[in-house]
């Protein structure tokens, strides 16, 4: 309490009022007005209330106020009481308040400054009550406190009420112990000798305490054997310790002695004296719990007892005994039962003992056993969905926490939400299938929520989780071991063949690049394989397979173990070749980056040599001393260091050729290169060569020697600089890293740096210039997206290896007929494909990169333009927004151009005809679908020099060296400034000046294509003329087997030829686009011609077969059925399986048909050869058949004597096939030359023509000049006449022949050819026999 400010003196009141009204008190109308000053208590009300409501009657109510009164001068103390004593009550009410009076005023409390506190003391027969005596200080050695209480006067007045109280009556329970005998009467209370002993008792002890203070009253309630124990209470209102001696004196002396009381068993307890609390209310099982003992009384002698057990309680495990005297007025015992039980529940007691007296306090605990209600044991799907658990509290409880645990094999945490008005608690977690891996499909995890008091109550309750997979899989069973530079394959199935993806994981949850795994559906399932061809350090570490179905995973891992060792591109030795007298020897060591513990042996053929170890630094040589003469001399060999690791795997260094010789004639020596004959060149890492470098920068690359006179000149230096092959390395590693594209952007800032920084060196190290673009190329490989800040670095250090200064290195690769410029472009292709930046632009000395995005809607036209100042050089490219409509969304269009390029990228004519533009190269970041026209317009800088040609870049031209090609550009316009272009595709274009060679679109090219559709119009409408032929004559002509076989011949042979050039002109017309859709028409058309004029060839081979059949085996006879058969299959099935497995073979890497037609293949693939190994074998068959035919025909064995009719037959197949066999052969000869870059105009003019009128030569020569054929025809339009006559002519031998010689040569050709001559053969009967076995072999095209 704060002091008053002006107070010497302050005390309570309390008046009790009586009111029928609601209470008004105006307190200046009830204490003596002079006496009343206003409290001055800084920060409090001036009066502070405390009401106590009594119903006294049904008309009015008791109130009972305290009021607080403060004196500046305290002898207005004595006069207030004086004046309070003398009023009269009840006070009736003045005329404010008439219904309420005044039934009683009392000073209660009595505050006096002593020093600097307050000392506040209690009234007679007022105390201050317990729990203010407990809790604060008192004032000791105050003289007013009554006898045997220490808590009549405290220090300051509390803040708050109640203050002193009216103290009212206590029972003393008391016992005394009588030294006589205990009868058994005394346990009855209706006894005479009860009576007696109570009697003679009470009046004793009514004496004896009757000094006490507010004594009332005496009873004994019992007599206990123990002698006689006399139990008995008394009531009175104060009771101290030395008052209740002098009593027990005194009721010693009033009793009778014959009862032989014993003075010093007198016991007194107090019940109402000692406070007893427990902590909390309410008690849970495995609480900690509290019993707190308080009591003013100062004694340290207490103990506690649980009354159900009957033993006191000691200190324990479980049970803690601390007693405490608090500020020196309060004695306080703590009980503490740790986790609590239900066999603890039950009454305690404590008591504390001082002399005679016996205070204590008993309370009854109940403990209550935790009920947790959860949900039921569940199985949950790893699917990526929700799943909650809850618990539920049976009683309401103000829970500290709740806590949510998970016990077993796999680990799927979730998210607590505990509501604590309801007592309930939810977890609520999401598996999907990274956490629970197929291999642990089943697996239980046991959930436990655990409901925690905040007096460490614990109450659980298990759920049992069963997770299962979305889909079962299974992987690679056999532990992965393996050492670096060999391969490994992980195979993962599932059992579920509609995943949405598959991708595989590191344990750190990178995905790994999608190059080293497949993966293949099936109807019942899935798999994916991972393949590592070159396992690195990297790939050591646990590998997730993972097949995702919507939202849902299910996982596999599979842990793979990589043993460090050398791979065989970072083993360098010395000398990669060398020349060693043989009387000589040389130092010969293979150098790594890395000391470990490998055994390194060398060996050359069957023997071996050990390697002496030293260590430079970071790089670690094995080296050996060679001696020539230990082998047999002179000898070419070639010497490997074999390096094993600790897990038994080793790995071959490059080889080391050693040329060991008599050594007369070498004059080069040099201690590092070594010695050589004139003229000898070899080849030496620069590492270990003589090329000028920093001390402890590695460089790479070759530099070749020649020993010329006395001294080594250098050849050839590709030598590359320390920083760039330290990136090339790493881009080595980084292509063998499974977290590529992760690693990618840092590597290109790195590249970038180091290019510019050495750029002024590439001319000092040419291989840099290769390194670099090396590197570029394996880089575009490995993004699917590339942001501008990687794009930038690209163009960064592109616009460095483009700049003038390298321009002579890069005339120096053109020397060496390199495609490093082909390489570099389609590097830029593909990291500009893979650019996902909004509107980009980059700009660089030598090169620039503009792009735009496509957005939903109506796109605007896409419009870029660039400008080289310094090359005098611009370009525009236009793409209207009818083109971009078709474009998906969200697509991204690039162009970057090149200045510089143009004297850089390989010519397609050397001297004649050169780039004269800039380069720009358009790409588009998906697929087109439909024709894209896009126009250029270039800057003239030649506008009298010749003709211009719109041009692009072929990739695959020139054995994939790259060139130039027209197909698909146009020029649009000419102007003295410009040169506007025109193509349907998208990449690198330029333009070409020819100033003495024809522009592509001349009269020749022109001619050609008119001799083709002619041609083949001519041959269409031939084919069909003879089909139509065959189908008049038909039943003249197949009156025998032979016959009839070979005119099937000729129907399927000018039908398969018919479809060929119906397919020929699809190709022709399409071979130009080159659009996803139109490919895939150029496919189709290629196979129809591909199986079609196989076709053609084979059953031009069957005729040939025929022929040697009858002519070879005459005595054999086969039926008509079987020779269809063999026809049939021999004529369409073999093309058809030809044509499946070359299409098979080839399609599904797009390398099926040529680039530029719709044809076979031949510079990727050769798949042209599909069809000219079989035509040309076919070729040299049917030759052989017609040679083996004209020598059986001009000298005929014994016993040869086929029919008249059989004779004329094998005549019309001679001559087909010995016409037009050179025929098909010559003219797909021609076709094959057509084939070869650079091949001369005459071989496509030639081809084209033979090619277009193959229809009108089977039409004249397999279908017109056959005689039956001729007689059929006139027969069928009544030309009897005319034929009568040939007939006769033909009988007679009177026709023309065809070789008006003379000579037996020419009369047997006759003879061949059908006409009459000297080769005479019997004439059997004709039988149906004869006349079915008359056929003869006929030629592809008759």
């Amino acid at each position: 309490m704060k002091s008053p400010r002006r107070t010497t003196l302050c005390f309570m009141i309390i008046v009790i009022v009586s009111s029928q009204a609601t209470l008004n008190l105006n307190l200046e109308s009830i204490v003596y007005p002079s006496l009343l000053r206003e409290h001055e208590l800084a920060g409090e009300d001036p009066v502070r209330q405390k009401r106590a409501v009594v119903m006294s009657s049904p008309a009015a109510q008791e109130f009972t106020v305290d009021v607080e009164v403060s004196f500046e001068d305290a002898s207005f103390l004595e006069l207030s009481k004086a004046y309070l004593n003398n009023l009269s009550f009840p006070v009736q009410g003045d005329d404010t308040d008439p219904a309420t009076n005044i039934l009683s005023i009392e000073v209660t409390t009595v505050c006096r400054p002593t020093g600097n506190e307050i000392w506040c003391s209690c009234e007679k027969d007022y105390k201050w009550p317990q729990e203010r005596c407990l809790h604060n200080l008192t004032c000791q050695g105050h003289d007013g406190s009554p006898s045997g209480h220490h808590c009549s006067c405290l220090k300051g007045l509390p803040p708050k009420g109640p203050f002193c109280q009216l103290q009212g009556d206590i029972t003393l329970r008391m016992s005394v112990r009588l030294n006589v005998g205990f009868q058994e009467e005394l346990r009855n209370s209706s006894s005479a000798l009860y009576r007696s002993y109570k009697t003679d008792l009470e009046t004793a002890f009514r004496e004896g305490y009757s000094i006490l203070p507010g004594f009332k009253l005496v009873t004994v309630t019992e007599f206990r054997p123990g002698s006689v124990v006399v139990v008995y209470e008394v009531t009175t209102t104060a009771a101290s310790p030395e008052l209740m001696r002098k009593a027990n004196e005194q009721v010693t002396q009033n009793l009778n002695q014959t009862y032989k009381m014993d003075s010093s068993s007198f016991q007194v307890t107090y019940s109402n004296e000692t406070k007893l609390s427990i902590t909390p209310e309410i008690i849970l099982e495995g609480d900690t719990v509290t019993l707190m003992c308080e009591n003013e009384v100062l004694s340290s002698n207490v103990s506690w007892q649980h009354v159900e057990t009957g033993f006191d309680i000691q200190n324990s495990s479980r049970f803690s005994i601390y007693t405490y005297v608090l500020n020196n007025m309060t004695s306080v015992s703590r009980l503490t039962i740790y986790n609590i039980t239900q066999d603890d529940a039950g009454e305690y007691i404590c008591k504390l003992t001082l002399d005679i007296f016996e205070y204590g306090s008993r309370k009854k605990i109940d403990v209550t056993s935790i009920q947790i209600l959860a949900t039921e044991d569940m199985k949950v799907m790893c699917d990526n969905n929700p799943v909650s658990l809850s618990c539920c509290s049976e009683m309401t409880v103000n829970w500290s926490q709740v806590e949510w645990k998970q016990e077993g094999t796999i680990n799927i945490p979730g998210s607590p939400e505990t509501d604590t008005d309801s007592g309930c608690s939810r977890y609520t977690l999401t598996a999907d299938g990274t956490q629970c891996p197929s291999g642990l499909s089943g697996t239980t995890v046991v959930y436990t929520c655990e409901f925690i008091s905040a007096h460490g109550a614990r109450g659980s309750k298990d759920i049992k989780v069963t997770f299962t997979s979305v889909a079962n899989l299974k992987i690679t069973l056999d532990p992965i071991s393996v050492s670096e530079g060999q391969s490994f394959s992980i195979k993962c199935i599932s059992d579920v063949s509609d995943y949405d993806e598959v991708y595989w994981n590191t344990s750190a949850g990178i995905k790994i690049y999608k190059r080293f795994y497949t993966t293949r559906r099936y109807p019942n399932g899935a798999e994916s394989v991972l393949t590592v061809k070159t396992s690195t350090r990297e790939w050591n570490g646990t590998y997730h397979c993972i097949f995702r179905y919507k939202n849902s995973y299910s996982v596999m891992a599979k842990d793979v173990t990589v043993h460090p060792l050398p791979l065989e591109p970072d083993i360098m030795v010395d000398p990669l070749e060398a020349v060693i007298p043989c009387t000589s020897s040389r130092h010969i060591k293979c150098c790594i980056e890395e000391d470990r513990d490998y055994k390194v042996i060398f060996q050359a053929g069957s023997s071996s040599f050990p390697a002496a170890k030293e260590v430079n630094g970071k790089q670690v040589c094995y080296k050996h001393h060679f001696v020539a003469n230990s082998i047999s001399c002179p000898e070419n060999m070639d010497v490997f260091c074999h390096i094993t690791n600790t897990a038994n795997n080793s790995v071959r260094s490059p080889s080391m050729k050693l040329n060991l010789v008599p050594g007369e004639n070498v004059t080069c020596q040099d201690p590092i290169i070594g010695v050589g004959e004139p003229g000898k060149v070899i080849q030496k890492l620069c590492q270990f060569s003589n090329v000028p470098r920093i001390p402890g920068s590695p460089i790479g690359g070759i530099i070749t020697y020649r020993c010329v006179g006395s001294q080594w000149k250098v050849k050839k230096n590709n030598c590359i600089s320390a920083p760039i092959n330290t990136l090339l390395q790493l881009a080595e590693a980084l292509m063998k890293s499974p977290s590529q594209d992760a690693k990618l952007p840092s590597y290109l800032k790195n590249l970038s740096i180091s290019t510019n920084q050495v750029k002024l060196e590439v001319n000092s190290f040419p291989g840099s210039l290769g390194a670099i673009i090396n590197i570029l190329d394996l880089l575009s490989t490995v993004p699917t997206k590339v942001n501008s800040e990687m794009m930038m670095h690209v163009l960064s250090t592109v616009n460095v290896i483009l700049g003038k200064p390298v321009l002579n290195t890069w005339m120096t690769s053109q020397q060496q007929k390199t495609n490093q410029s082909s390489q570099l472009l389609h590097s830029v292709e593909r990291f500009s494909r893979a650019l996902r930046s909004e509107d980009s632009t980059i700009s660089q000395p030598n090169v620039q990169m503009k792009s735009m995005v496509i957005k939903s809607g109506h796109p605007k036209s896409y419009t870029q333009s660039f400008v080289f100042l310094d090359s005098d050089l611009w370009g525009n490219v236009t793409i209207n927004e009818c083109q971009l409509e078709h474009l998906q969304p969200d697509s991204f269009i690039v162009t970057v151009a090149f200045p510089t390029l143009k004297t850089i990228l390989a010519q397609d004519v050397p001297g004649k005809t050169f780039a004269n533009s800039l380069v720009m190269t358009t790409t588009v970041s998906q697929n087109i679908t439909t024709p894209f026209r896009i126009s250029m317009t270039f800057k003239n800088n030649n506008p009298s020099g010749g003709v211009p040609r719109c041009v692009f870049w072929n990739f695959n031209l020139a054995n994939h060296r790259g060139g130039w090609d027209s197909s698909g550009c146009y020029v649009k316009e000419v102007t003295e400034d410009s040169v506007s272009c025109s193509c349907d595709h998208l990449t690198s274009f330029s333009i070409l000046m020819s100033p003495d060679s024809p522009d592509p679109d001349s009269l020749l090219k022109i001619l050609l294509d008119i001799i083709s559709y002619i041609g083949l119009c001519f041959s269409i409408l031939s084919l069909a003329a003879c089909l139509a032929v065959e189908a008049v004559v038909w039943k003249s002509v197949t009156k025998n087997r032979t016959s009839s076989m070979r005119h099937i011949c000729i129907v399927n042979i000018a039908a398969s030829l018919l479809v060929a050039d119906v397919w020929f002109i699809v190709a022709a017309a399409i071979h130009n686009y080159r659009y996803p859709l139109n490919r895939t028409a150029c496919v189709a058309a290629t196979f129809f011609v591909h199986f079609s004029y196989l076709s053609v060839f084979f059953w031009m081979l069957t005729l040939g077969l025929m022929l040697f059949y009858r002519l070879v085996f005459i005595l054999h006879d086969t039926s008509k059925s079987i020779q269809k058969a063999i026809a049939f299959s021999l004529g369409y099935g073999c093309p058809l399986v030809i044509s499946v497995i070359t299409v098979g073979a080839t399609q599904p890497r797009e390398v099926y048909t040529r680039k530029n037609a719709c044809w076979l293949n031949w510079e990727d693939t050769k798949a042209l050869l599909a069809f000219v190994i079989p035509a040309l074998i076919i070729v040299v068959v049917n030759v052989t058949i017609t040679v083996v035919v004209i020598t059986k025909i001009l000298r005929p064995s014994i016993g040869d004597k086929p029919s008249k009719q059989e004779k004329s037959s094998l005549f019309q197949i001679t001559k087909s096939i010995g016409v037009l066999t050179p025929l098909l052969g010559l003219t797909w000869g021609f076709g094959l030359a057509t084939v070869f870059q650079g091949s001369n105009a005459v071989f496509h003019i030639v081809f084209t023509l033979l090619n277009a009128f193959q229809g009108l030569f089977i039409l004249l020569f397999g279908c017109l000049w056959d005689q039956k054929v001729q007689e059929a025809l006139l027969n069928k339009f009544s030309l009897s006449r005319w034929s009568s006559q040939h007939s006769k002519s033909t009988s007679l031998g009177s026709s023309t022949p065809v070789f008006s010689m003379s000579s037996p040569i020419s009369r047997r050709f006759n003879n061949l050819f059908g006409k009459t001559g000297t080769y005479n053969v019997s004439t059997p009967e004709i039988t149906s026999s004869s006349l079915e076995n008359t056929s003869s072999a006929y030629s592809l095209l008759n």
